[in-house]
């Protein structure tokens, strides 16, 4: 048996990160833009002792690295952990707080020492900055503005003290306490600044998802209050009627069948109205579904492109071409967000010569496995199911491109389709959901004067579509 390997792919993280929503690919380089400062710190050391050259012994350079590393080690954690304590997700960091102000003295304590003793020339008093420059980042992520600044200038001052200890004259005490000043106040202005950039989009990411939950819950209050004003009152009085019609029906009373046929009516005409009523949820436009499809995917982070872009040089579409073609735009678009990590996504809708209009999606991130290149998905055979009564086409594969995936539906823009595609039927009494007398009857409801467009079946025979209704005899109760 061939063992096989798994394959690598070194800018498969790179894909990633470019296929990522707007606000995860701005924590990214926000959150490695902060920990880059830590890796800087010994690039920094290292730097700064090259160029030193022979004036830096190899003890002082040994005790400057290490002093530094683990400087910078903690630093990277602090970061992390202190950005997301500010962000709310981690509890404060203190004892790695408190870790990193000893290391940071023992820095500026080792340099003092260096600075003492000689090993380090007088010019190198600058490195003692470094350690509350890099302190003061990571300081404002744990604690407050107040508080930070305070530990900051409380570093400031040790390295300034420090600096006069090793024996740096006082004229370089100035200079180095600009140095200080400015470089600490620019690592906690970016470090304060940054961290509040990630607040300010996680709290956007959360306002739109808690828009969305609340349109949600509005369309559901909306549909039960159209379903209340539809149906409440005539469940009602169905109700009502059918309670009076079994007791004229037990007094052997002929009032009973008008109540029935009274019944028969408003249950008629409910039906009507709910048809009315869920039509217009399931109603599509094919304008709406374009704009709706490019603000999902670009809401999941896929550049989305809509040709052409003004829906005014769209072609004169039916009703009918519009709605389907609109069903096909939001099956594609569902099938971008579910079956690819797709980057980018076009969408263009063309008119031809031929009077047809054809409308193409096109889409990358399609990952290669069995069952994606056949086309026979329920979403694509439905859309063929709704094209096909209209003269129209469906294509669905993959575009030869490297996980490139193209869906294209065309059409007669003038077609009109005798057929209802919704499957729910017109507003005639008649349709395919009413029973006949029997307690199977399918097709239309019982005749009564050949008012219906199906005919009712009896003892539970299955009824015909089409057919006029025969005006049946109604046995008195």
């Amino acid at each position: 048996m061939t063992r096989r390997w798994p394959t690598l792919e070194p800018l498969a993280p790179v894909r990633r990160f470019r296929r990522s929503s707007g606000g995860v690919r701005f924590h990214q380089y926000t959150r490695w833009a902060i920990y880059f400062f830590a890796f800087a710190e010994v690039g920094l050391i290292l730097l700064w002792l090259v160029g030193m050259g022979p004036g830096v012994g190899p003890l002082p350079a040994v005790l400057l690295l290490g002093t530094g590393g683990a400087h910078a080690a903690v630093n990277l954690m602090l970061s992390r952990d202190g950005l997301n304590h500010y962000l709310g997700r981690e509890p404060r960091p203190d004892r790695l707080f408190a870790l990193f102000a000893v290391l940071t003295l023992l820095g500026l304590l080792v340099g003092v020492l260096l600075l003492r003793t000689g090993a380090l020339p007088e010019d190198a008093a600058v490195a003692m900055v470094w350690f509350p420059m890099f302190f003061t980042g990571p300081a404002l992520l744990v604690r407050s503005v107040s508080v930070g600044s305070t530990w900051s200038a409380v570093a400031v001052a040790a390295a300034i003290l420090g600096a006069l200890a090793g024996g740096v004259s006082p004229e370089m005490v100035v200079p180095l306490l600009f140095t200080a000043v400015f470089c600490t106040s620019f690592f906690g202005f970016t470090y304060r600044t940054s961290a509040w950039s990630l607040r300010v989009v996680d709290e956007l990411e959360a306002s739109r998802e808690t828009r969305a939950r609340l349109a949600v819950a509005e369309e559901r209050l909306r549909f039960g209050r159209d379903m209340h004003d539809v149906l409440g009152r005539n469940l009602s009085v169905i109700a009502l009627k059918s309670e009076l019609a079994a007791q004229l029906a037990r007094r052997g009373a002929d009032a009973a069948v008008d109540q029935m046929i009274e019944v028969e009516r408003i249950a008629r005409e409910s039906q009507r109205e709910m048809r009315a009523v869920l039509r217009g949820y399931r109603d599509t436009d094919l304008f709406a579904e374009l704009a709706g499809a490019r603000g999902v995917l670009e809401a999941a982070g896929t550049e989305c492109r809509v040709e052409p872009a003004d829906p005014r040089r769209l072609p004169e579409l039916s009703e009918a071409v519009g709605a389907a073609l609109g069903w096909v735009v939001r099956e594609g678009a569902t099938n971008v967000l579910r079956h690819a990590d797709a980057a980018h996504c076009a969408i263009a809708v063309r008119g031809g010569r031929d009077g047809t209009v054809e409308v193409e999606m096109r889409n990358d991130g399609v990952a290669d496995r069995p069952g994606t290149g056949d086309g026979r998905g329920s979403g694509l055979r439905g859309l063929r199911e709704r094209l096909t009564p209209l003269g129209g086409t469906l294509e669905a594969g993959p575009d030869g491109t490297d996980g490139g995936w193209r869906l294209a539906a065309r059409v007669p823009a003038a077609a009109v389709s005798d057929e209802d595609p919704r499957g729910d039927g017109d507003d005639r009494d008649g349709d395919a959901t009413g029973g006949g007398e029997g307690a199977g009857g399918e097709g239309g409801a019982p005749g009564a004067g050949g008012r219906w467009s199906g005919r009712g079946g009896k003892n539970g025979e299955r009824g015909t579509r089409g057919e006029p209704g025969e005006p049946e005899k109604r046995s008195e109760a």
